[in-house]
């Protein structure tokens, strides 16, 4: 399989104190700029959102290896990072999430972010 045809949509985790998760999602397909512009306006201040929302893996969970669980440190929100061509090495991701059109239909029919979603909404969310 050639890394031709795909992309990835990179993402990151980032809690209170500023320590970070970050994820990569291959895709199959290609979002034009504009698209990725559209995705942008979707986002709340145009890069934060919701994994459950929208199906894609939070990635909360890698720092709670650390801390043993939800810290006071924690909020609902991922970060939007990039979308870029993918690369021969991103194909060790293993079978697509699915395609660049599904992410973007995925953001760009949510019309409010609904922090309950998160399981770190019970620690921050009022």
């Amino acid at each position: 399989m050639s890394a031709a045809g795909f992309c990835v949509f990179e993402y990151l985790y980032r809690d209170a104190g500023n320590f970070k998760a970050w994820g990569a999602l291959l895709l199959k397909g290609a979002l034009t700029e504009v698209q990725v512009a559209e995705m942008r306006s979707k986002l709340e201040g145009g890069e934060f959102f919701i994994a459950e929302q929208i199906g894609i893996p939070p990635l909360y969970q890698e720092l709670w290896a650390y801390s043993e669980g939800i810290t006071e440190s924690d909020h609902p929100s991922h970060e939007f990072f990039a979308v870029r061509p993918a690369e021969e090495n991103d194909l060790a991701m293993g079978a697509p999430w699915g395609t660049a059109n599904d992410l973007f239909n995925a953001v760009t029919k949510v019309a409010l972010w609904k922090e309950h979603l998160s399981p770190c909404c019970e620690v921050v969310c009022w």
